[in-house]
């Protein structure tokens, strides 16, 4: 059986990882992976195709497509137009997608125009939000695929409403936690705290990157707003996102942050600035915060997994499980609201204790999935 696997940003990568271990567990499977370029920057991408800079070792991708940034039309028009060569000359017996990125798309409406079989990792993820292009992504994604992997019951909820057949979902458990779990160790010995000289539980880590928080200044202004009176009471370190340190240049707000770490960072007063980290240095960093500040999906996800309280600098979330069983609070991006919940945490002198994760959240999805695959291909 001939599969090929579609990866293109960040989020990705760290999905494909466990993926690639339960595939060469079956002879009768060979899966190839197409690598779009959606995400270049090195720290995004490239990084995680090494080991000893604190990537994963991937295998070097069997095609680079070089699609780079763009508009989503263009982006989408681009990854469909290279993919569907690729696809047509190796004639695969399943196309597997993961995630919400616009690669996600542009490869389901390739597999879905050529009829190939179509595979979903992470179907049934909801926002209800269609201002998010990501799930515009999803819900596309899920109508054209021919077995969804839902990470969570919910998920599984969402596909039903929507008239998707019960036989094509697939209840698997969240992949990001099986590349967390088998990197546990190598999180545990990351030095990026003490490089920083950071002291544990007494700092707290920002990520900020979704298009409605830093492309409208308005918006972007209320946040920071909330981060400097945050600041007054903690130490704010910020892994920045190069499109984001790009908004930050076009506002002219460099005013607001720090570039550089100052000579005693653990204490109060600096948003610092510092360049985007790997995978495992990024979790060493949230795992030892005091909190977590964030628009991400996959960082909610991390710190649940993590025990590490996290506020979620939107109004809604595709990852509800972490509200209901995790350790997130949706906080908007109304600046007293910011500010109190962040008061609420620093105000406790201990975390909450032991997370109990969702059903299925326990390491072995990939091994699911692939079960579930090989199965498929004998019909």
């Amino acid at each position: 059986m001939k599969i090929i696997t579609v990866i293109g940003a960040r989020p990705n990568f760290v999905k494909l990882a466990p993926l690639i271990p339960a595939v060469k567990k079956y002879s009768s499977i060979k899966m190839k992976t197409v690598h779009t370029g959606q995400h270049y920057d090195y720290n995004m991408s490239k990084i995680f195709f090494e080991s000893a800079s604190g990537g994963f070792d991937l295998p070097k991708p069997d095609f680079y497509l070089k699609v780079g940034s763009d508009s989503h039309a263009r982006q989408t028009g681009r990854v469909m137009m290279a993919f569907e060569k690729i696809v047509l000359a190796e004639k695969p017996d399943l196309i597997i997608v993961i995630g919400d990125v616009n690669s996600t798309l542009a490869a389901g409406l390739v597999a879905a125009k050529l009829h190939i079989p179509l595979a979903h990792i992470e179907a049934g993820v909801r926002s209800f939000d269609r201002t998010m292009p990501e799930e515009i992504n999803r819900v596309v994604t899920d109508s054209l695929s021919d077995i969804l992997f839902a990470p969570s019951n919910h998920a599984v909820a969402n596909l039903l409403k929507e008239g998707i057949p019960r036989r094509k979902i697939f209840m698997v458990g969240n992949i990001m936690m099986d590349t967390l779990f088998s990197n546990l160790n190598r999180i545990n010995k990351s030095t990026t705290v003490q490089q920083l000289k950071l002291i544990p539980r007494k700092y707290a880590v920002l990520t900020l990157h979704r298009p409605s928080n830093v492309d409208n200044k308005i918006i972007f202004m209320r946040i920071v707003k909330a981060l400097n009176q945050i600041k007054k009471r903690i130490n704010i370190i910020w892994p920045v996102h190069p499109r984001t340190h790009q908004q930050i240049s076009r506002f002219k707000m460099e005013r607001f942050f720090s570039s550089a770490l100052s000579a005693n960072p653990s204490s109060s007063g600096a948003i610092t600035l510092i360049k985007p980290l790997s995978y495992t240095d990024c979790l060493g960093l949230f795992k030892q915060a005091a909190f977590v500040l964030t628009d991400s999906g996959g960082v909610q996800t991390e710190t649940t997994a993590l025990g590490v309280p996290c506020l979620t600098i939107r109004p809604n979330t595709e990852w509800i499980e972490t509200i209901s069983h995790g350790t997130n609070r949706l906080v908007g991006t109304n600046p007293q609201r910011i500010v109190k919940e962040a008061g609420r945490i620093l105000a406790r002198s201990a975390r909450a204790g032991r997370i109990k994760l969702p059903k299925y959240w326990d390491g072995c999805t990939a091994q699911r999935i692939v079960k579930i695959i090989h199965h498929w291909s004998r019909r």
